[in-house]
This record gives C-alpha cells, structure tokens and sequence, in this order.
C-alpha cells in the first residue's frame, strides 16, 4: 500500500510504501497518514495487508491474527473513532469468515478469505467516497448565496478517500458558484491549514485565503463571514465533537458573532457508547511538535509544553451536524438517533 506523506505537504509529494498493519500504525501515529476517514480507510487496508503476510492457516489462527491486529491499528491513535470503526468490522468481517469456514485452511480457502477481506477493505473506501459526496452537497445546500466561509484544519479530499468533509462542503458550494470567500485557519502547531486546506482551496480554484489562528476573531467579525465548517474526528451521542485544537474556541467566536457553525462528518464518526465529549479521550502529543517548525526551533530550550491535540467542542455551540444521511439540527441525542436510522 502506498501511503502519500503529508508530513512532506505542500513542498514535497513523497510516497511511503506500507506493507502490514505495524507499517499502517507508525505512519498514522507519526503523522505521515492523517485525516479521521483516511485512516479509518488505511486501517482497512492495513488489516488486510497483515493476513495477507501472516497467512492464517486455520479459522482458530484467523480469530487469533484478527484480534492482535485489530489491537494493533487501534492502539496507533486515541481520538479519531474512524479508526476504530474500520479495525472493529475487519475484525468482525474476519471473525465472520472464520465461523463461516472452521477447521484448517487449504490454500483455495487462503485464497478465498484474503480476497473477501480485501473486497471488505475496499467497501469501506468507497463507502467513504460517497459520504463524502453526499455530504458536500447537503452542506452546500445550507450556506447562502456569495457565502464568507471559514474553516479550520484539513478535513479535505487529503483527509478522506473522496472530496473531504468540511473542506468538500465548501469545494461542493464553489461548483454550485456559492463561495464569494473561503478562510483556511493555520491550525497550531501542525499547520494542516497551512500546509494543506489552503493549498486543496487553491487547486481547486476557490478564493481563499490564509489566516494565523489568532486572526480568525477579527475577520469573522469584520470581514462578513457568514459561515463556519469543520470536521470532526469523534462525535458523541448528545452532539459533543472532538476536533483539531482551536475548534472549540472557533465555535465560542462563532456563537457570539451569530455566524452558523456547521460540522461535516461522515456516521462512523459518531460514537454512541460515549455519553458526552467528557467520554471522549483527547490525544496529547509530543512537545516537538509545538516547539519546532520544520526542524528549527522556536522556543527556549527546556521548556514546559501542553500539546492537547484535540478539544470538544459541546453540541449546543454547533448550527447542524452534516453526515452522508442528512443534516441534523439542532444537534440533540434524539436527533442524532433519527439521523442513524435513516
């Protein structure tokens, strides 16, 4: 599997060749693989990739590799539920084979169980295609004519396996000719705004520009932003969101200037075991990552570093959640449950 590495973005288009699910786990822990559907979908395929190389040779060895390697790409990272989500049915689908076929394993039935796991893999990306279509145009559908429009870290076609989530809504509105302006936030310390959402608007043709974190304040309320969409990497049942650093903060701007504040979110992003953001584990990352940029450093040397690599943003600060069934406002547990039955 060839991994485009986006640690590299905009400067350099490097390709990592991953050949197992250890290989899938480093390059998403590292950062070399991001975005909560990417990875979900990567996930996918590196579960693959791993019986592929392990070969199980009966239906008890399949659960065994299925557990370990499920464990495996889920302990790469803490917050994104995409990720579980894929881990999760390749394991289930793999599980399912092995009930399905008992005994030991013949090399027609190898044959057969690492092409149905491979057909699962790639059901999980074209799914993730279409969600994303879906959502770009029922987002679309919700901003105004010569829409202001500011986003926040890359929830773009880099992100995904199609057009993106927020970044597709906006993308999505630009086509229908309903983006006067489009806003990338840098998005501290990564820089997935930066390096990323902007350079995706560019290509695309949007008219956008770039702003420090710090400025997105003063532009929303000079500067006629009259919406506001994000990804999300974890959706609670209530409608609390877990998304890049920043975003919190963005919705509280957003709610004080009434501009409406919109996630875009494929339904393997909700996790209705959790109750609330409160369930929600927030990555804490390395302090690197704050105290250089691109290997040079610009902080003191030894200094004390917090590195929360998520916050929560609470259902209430969100206008409508943007999923591939719909849009659900206003953002409430039973409405979530609606949205999912659909």
């Amino acid at each position: 599997m060839k991994i485009l590495d986006q640690r590299l973005l905009p400067d350099q288009v490097k390709f990592i060749t991953v050949k197992d699910a250890a290989g899938t786990a480093k390059a998403t822990k590292d950062m070399a693989l991001r975005g909560a559907p990417l990875i979900g979908c990567a996930a996918a395929f590196g579960f693959a990739l791993e019986l592929r190389r392990l070969k199980p040779r009966s239906a008890g060895d399949l659960e065994k590799i299925a557990g370990k390697t499920a464990d495996l790409l889920k302990a790469a990272r803490p917050t994104a539920v995409a990720l579980f989500y894929a881990a999760d049915r390749m394991e289930a689908f793999a599980r399912k084979f092995a009930a399905a076929h008992p005994g030991k394993y013949a090399p027609a039935a190898l044959k057969g169980l690492l092409s149905a796991v491979d057909k699962e893999a790639r059901l999980v990306t074209t799914e993730d295609e279409k969600a994303c279509l879906d959502m770009g145009n029922y987002g679309a559908a919700l901003l105004p004519k010569n829409c202001v429009i500011m986003t926040h870290c890359n929830a773009g076609a880099l992100a995904t396996m199609g057009i993106g989530t927020a970044v597709g809504v906006i993308t999505a509105a630009h086509k229908k000719g309903k983006i006067k302006h489009a806003y990338s936030c840098e998005t501290r310390p990564y820089l997935q705004g930066a390096r990323l959402t902007i350079w995706e608007l560019m290509r695309e043709g949007v008219p956008s520009e770039l702003l420090t974190d710090n400025m997105a304040a003063h532009i929303i309320k000079t500067c006629g932003v009259n919406a506001i969409v994000v990804g999300a990497d974890r959706i609670a049942s209530n409608g609390d969101t877990a998304n890049k650093i920043g975003t919190y903060g963005l919705a509280v701007i957003a709610k004080h200037h009434k501009v409406p504040f919109y996630v875009a979110a494929p339904t393997p992003t909700i996790d209705m075991k959790a109750r609330d953001g409160d369930a929600i584990i927030i990555e804490e990352r390395s302090c690197e990552e704050v105290t250089f940029v691109k290997g040079k450093r610009i902080a003191p040397k030894g200094v004390r570093v917090r590195h929360p690599a998520f916050d929560v943003t609470p259902a209430g600060l969100i206008t409508a959640l943007i999923t591939e069934k719909g849009v659900i406002s206003p953002v409430t547990r039973g409405n979530i449950i609606k949205n999912l039955a659909n």
